[in-house]
């Protein structure tokens, strides 16, 4: 399959970025081919096309399933497992987001919370640093019970929601100025 100068532009940034972001940049670009493309892929179809070695394809496509952004697909009259990406710009990201969830966010809680239990029995830790640790802990866990309520929003309402954007504060009554000096 040969591809126009638009889609490996966007597959290039698309593995670049993903290395910004902790994930392989083969993982990434398969995932930038298939999200493209709006029929199945097979393996070697992946391997000929981005000339990523066929071992690599089969890792990251399993990486890729592992996070629920690619499926197996079947094409009638042929044998061979076919790959596709979820095609719904929104359903991606939700579930990026959920999977950086459970990688960074959960285990940063844990060590928080171990450290916290801990500190009635640290001598040796100023009180000062207990409190920022206590702090954060609940910063953490106050945006980590925010991201599940709105998880639990329809679509729709997240997006009306994103595009108000900042214009949803008025409906706010708060008395606090921003830093600009505006009404929050």
């Amino acid at each position: 399959m040969k591809l126009s100068s638009t889609m490996q532009k966007v597959i290039l940034h698309w593995g670049e970025m993903g290395t910004r972001w902790g994930v392989n940049r083969s993982v990434a670009q398969i995932h930038a081919l298939l999200f493209l493309l709006e029929k199945p892929l097979t393996a070697d179809e992946l391997t000929d096309t981005l000339k990523i070695a066929r071992s690599n394809v089969s890792t990251s496509l399993k990486e890729l399933q592992g996070w629920g952004l690619v499926r197996l697909v079947h094409v009638l009259g042929d044998r061979k497992d076919h790959f596709e990406a979820l095609g719904e710009p929104w359903d991606m990201f939700m579930i990026i987001v959920e999977e950086r969830r459970k990688r960074e966010i959960e285990p940063t809680l844990s060590v928080l919370r171990e450290a916290v239990a801990m500190e009635k029995d640290d001598k040796d830790t100023p009180m000062e640093i207990k409190q920022r640790i206590t702090e954060m802990l609940a910063f953490i866990e106050e945006v980590n019970g925010w991201y599940a309520d709105i998880r639990r929003l329809p679509s729709a309402t997240l997006r009306t929601l994103m595009r108000m954007g900042a214009k949803i504060a008025r409906f706010i009554p708060s008395g606090r100025k921003s830093k600009d000096n505006t009404d929050i």
